[in-house]
């Protein structure tokens, strides 16, 4: 597949490991520069060093930001329209879940945190790239959601809602910033990553007995999607949910 994504600049956050790493280290492979982006410098250098070696020749940056202040967001996206001289793909991927449990017991500022990463940060780093480059560039912008914002789950509902919310919020950026960007979601199932140990970690291989492809995803399942979605293969896509699951949401029910 031609992706049309050497000498582009990538920011991925969320990406020192899992989902945000394995997207990272995708879209170097296809020669694009990559701004990597969490909340500690160390982890994200140790990424930079891998991504180094895997792809020599490509640019790689990694600046430490939290994902939920502005400022912090905003020095990410100015270093990386300084070392690169522009963005032309982001991808929202950080992502965090402090609480587990019923909707009707969740305090007020687990639920303001999980507002604040999940849904509000893909607004304002949006907002930043768009005016910093991609109103001139054009690009695409890549929203990672979850298959748990199309359905119902127990413990993990509030979570959940913010993930609706970001495959609402895509559709609407698709909308405000056509023709210059396309904006697309992906909406992985169960991934083998550190946020949802909880949900696999002791049961993994049973888990995986019931999935049409039986087994649970791993993050690079999802980074080949958003190769994809980056490059010019989805070059009339936007406004989409891709729906990454190993089957799960087409399993039948169990009475």
């Amino acid at each position: 597949m031609r992706t049309g994504l050497q000498g582009k600049t990538a920011l991925i956050t969320g990406a020192s490991r899992g989902i945000g790493k394995a997207i990272a280290v995708a879209l170097a492979a296809e020669g694009a520069n990559v701004v990597i982006s969490s909340r500690k410098q160390e982890s994200l250098d140790a990424v930079a060093e891998e991504i180094r070696a895997a792809s020599p020749g490509v640019g790689v940056l990694p600046k430490a930001a939290h994902v939920g202040h502005a400022d912090e967001a905003a020095a990410c996206v100015d270093a990386a329209v300084a070392e690169f001289g522009g963005v032309d793909v982001l991808v929202n991927n950080a992502g965090t879940n402090p609480y587990y449990g019923p909707m009707a017991d969740i305090e007020p500022a687990a639920a303001a945190k999980t507002v604040e990463i999940n849904q509000f940060a893909i607004v304002q780093w949006t907002q930043l790239a768009w005016r910093a480059s991609l109103q001139e560039r054009g690009g695409a912008i890549i929203n990672i959601a979850s298959v748990g914002g199309m359905v119902t789950e127990h413990g993990i509902g509030y979570y959940n809602a913010t993930k609706a919310a970001v495959i609402h919020l895509s559709r609407q950026f698709a909308i405000e910033l056509a023709p210059r960007v396309r904006v697309n979601c992906i909406a992985p199932g169960l991934v083998k990553t550190h946020l949802a140990r909880a949900l696999w970690e002791n049961n993994e291989e049973q888990i995986g007995k019931h999935m049409p492809l039986g087994r649970i995803g791993e993050p690079e399942d999802i980074a080949n999607a958003a190769v994809f979605l980056a490059g010019d293969a989805s070059s009339w896509m936007t406004g989409q949910t891709l729906v990454v699951d190993g089957g799960s949401t087409v399993r039948p029910s169990i009475a």
